[in-house]
């Protein structure tokens, strides 16, 4: 062999080797040092328990606890391994229905190949009574075991649709949803829903051997390759959890809703629906969902944000702020009204108050026939040179206050509600064949328009603001985060600020003008708070007229801004007024003055329920038709 051959062969030995040597080290280390491949899912000798997260605390903005935690147990089961059982004493453990346990392991052996050897929830949230009377009697049933959870709980019995609830994720849910697996639990509307992805933590499991039985033997090397869950993220909402519940005792057996705002930061203080979710069954949501599905009254339907309604007489105040920004009326114009206005075949009816009025007494005195003229002179300005046009730059300036768009809350299911455009009267009426008096109506906030309270409550903190807002919002801050920015700019109307104060003079008025003076809101006037408002009746083609009031207080440096809408009650001094009024007195005062303790009283114990019209088929007015 020359020294070639035995170069390379040297060289293959020498090579050979160190793989060899490689090699074996490799399999020491996994083998020996590493066991990490043993963790993997698919090692049968292992059972992986999910350790799911406890939820975030849902804060007011106080720091007060509106939603929190309290501990309970899923029972799981792997139907692969269940033997005959004592059903009768399971269901006595666990206070079950034999029926129910029965029909359970129907599905299970029904889809028993897409279960396969799976261990999946048996009964959810079992209470600390029911899992420690389980635990005693474990040893009967090895194939099932608990696994700790946490479920809600309110200390506040206020906001139920503010809040939203939590329940188990459905097939629906996960198809859109890949990241959730069954037997995990998601907010469902509300801050629940809104927070979602602050609020739910991250899961985490600990592993443990087990035998070829499914009996679980121990923790596997004591619980090094564990995961901790991670526990959800604290919300802090917007909302002042006194006044929500102040609020809802007022709204009770009266259907319609409350909005609060923080005018200079658009943060809402309360949002109430009533009749609404009593927060007493968010936590067991699906055992009460049916009877709160067919309530006649829809409490579920969360009106402050998803009902879009004619807002009546407080509209009045965006036409009026049009009107100066348009040059069509000043402070002193004065216009006639002998109840209510005519021309040619149409008629608008008022109530009887003193003629002629100006500009700030007809706000005061929620004129119908002085906000007609008013109108007509806005589409009927000669530098337009049609209605058409005119009516579209109305709308435009309608739109810049917020209406007939989605706001862009962080609450969901927020609507857009309506406002008309010149082609919605072409369709109506033919292209050139509609004039101001066709659309009159719009004058005194009837006819086409739809908002929602959200965007009346807007309204009211948007002339608060001389002319500009903040999107309304929910959530004030998460942990160290702050809010997004787009809930910290300001939105202004197209209307110049110098005329705001104008106005706000007449809604000061309104509530603070001397007896005699043909004030209509002077029951929300309260001692040293200054407080601003205007009274709305909006016209219900489903029964008696809406109440509705809007208001800010105080006049200087506002505080808070209310829009109240109460379906079916009538004239809105006499129920969304109080309301309101008092809800600014709790906010501003901390209490209810003695003088007007007996309206408090009033309010609360008004059972306005048998004015609407409530069926089965009973459906929430989407606007007006007239």
């Amino acid at each position: 062999m020359d020294n070639g051959e035995k170069h390379r062969s040297l060289y293959l030995t020498i090579g050979l080797t160190a793989a060899f040597l490689i090699l074996a080290a490799q399999l020491f280390r996994l083998q020996i040092l590493d066991n990490s491949f043993k963790v993997s899912a698919q090692n049968n000798a292992l059972y992986y328990q999910t350790r799911y997260p406890a939820r975030g605390l849902i804060l007011d903005r106080n720091g007060k606890v509106l939603v929190g935690n309290k501990n309970t147990y899923d029972i799981l089961v792997t139907p692969h391994y269940v033997k005959d059982f004592d059903t009768a004493a399971l269901c006595a453990l666990l206070d079950l229905d034999i029926e129910t346990v029965r029909d359970k392991f129907k599905e299970y052996r029904r889809y028993r190949t897409r279960i396969g050897y799976r261990t999946i929830t048996f009964v959810s949230q079992v209470s600390q009574e029911q899992y420690s009377r389980f635990l005693e009697k474990s040893h009967k049933f090895p194939e099932f075991r608990g696994v700790p959870r946490t479920t809600r709980m309110y200390p506040y019995n206020a906001g139920g649709n503010l809040l939203g609830y939590v329940t188990e994720v459905d097939q629906n849910f996960l198809d859109k949803h890949p990241d959730y697996e069954m037997g995990d639990y998601t907010g469902r509307t509300g801050l629940e829903e809104t927070c979602e992805s602050m609020l739910k933590g991250g899961k985490g499991y600990s592993i443990y051997l087990r035998d070829a039985n499914n009996r679980i033997q121990s923790s596997y090397r004591d619980g090094a390759f564990d995961k901790p869950a991670m526990p959800g993220r604290d919300v802090v909402s917007t909302i002042d959890a006194e006044l929500q519940k102040y609020g809802e005792e007022l709204m009770r057996n009266k259907v319609g809703s409350v909005i609060a705002i923080e005018p200079s930061t658009g943060e809402i203080l309360s949002m109430i629906s009533s009749p609404g979710i009593d927060v007493s069954v968010l936590g067991e949501i699906n055992k009460h969902y049916s009877r709160i599905a067919s309530d006649p009254f829809t409490p579920m339907f969360n009106r402050a944000v998803m009902s879009p309604q004619p807002p009546g007489s407080v509209f009045k105040l965006v036409n009026a702020l049009i009107g100066l920004q348009e040059g069509v009326v000043s402070t002193g114009t004065e216009f006639p009204c002998h109840n209510g206005y005519t021309a040619r075949g149409i008629s608008v009816g008022c109530h009887p108050h003193k003629s002629p009025l100006n500009f700030t007494e007809a706000i005061m005195a929620s004129c119908n026939s002085y906000f007609c003229y008013l109108f007509r002179n806005i589409l009927e300005n000669s530098e337009y040179g049609s209605t058409a046009k005119a009516f579209d730059s109305w709308a435009g300036y309608v739109r810049s206050f917020g209406f007939g768009t989605r706001l862009g809350s962080d609450f969901p299911s927020e609507i857009a509600g309506i406002v008309p455009s010149s082609k919605t009267y072409d369709r109506i009426y033919g292209q050139n064949s509609w004039n101001a008096l066709s659309v009159i109506s719009l004058s005194i906030g009837q006819g086409e328009l739809g908002c929602t309270p959200l965007h009346l409550a807007n309204l009211a903190a948007t002339i608060a603001n001389r002319g500009w807002y903040r999107i309304p919002h929910i959530v004030r801050r998460h942990e160290n985060d702050s809010i997004d920015a787009k809930f910290r700019e300001k939105h202004y109307t197209l209307v110049d600020t110098c005329h705001f104060e104008d106005v706000i003079e007449g809604m000061y008025q309104a509530v603070n003008a001397p007896a005699g003076q043909g004030a209509t809101a002077r029951i929300a006037a309260v001692k040293d708070l200054d407080i601003c408002g205007k009274t709305g009746t909006a016209e219900n083609p489903h029964g008696d007229e809406h109440a509705v009031f809007v208001c800010f207080a105080p006049r200087e440096s506002p505080r808070i801004a209310i829009a109240v809408y109460i379906e079916n009650a009538g004239f809105g001094a006499t129920w969304a007024a109080p309301v309101a009024s008092l809800m600014v007195e709790k906010y501003l005062s901390g209490e209810i003055s003695p003088s007007r303790k007996w309206l408090e009283q009033n309010m609360k114990e008004a059972n306005l329920l048998n004015k609407v019209p409530a069926s089965p088929d009973y459906v929430p007015p989407k606007k007006d038709k007239k």
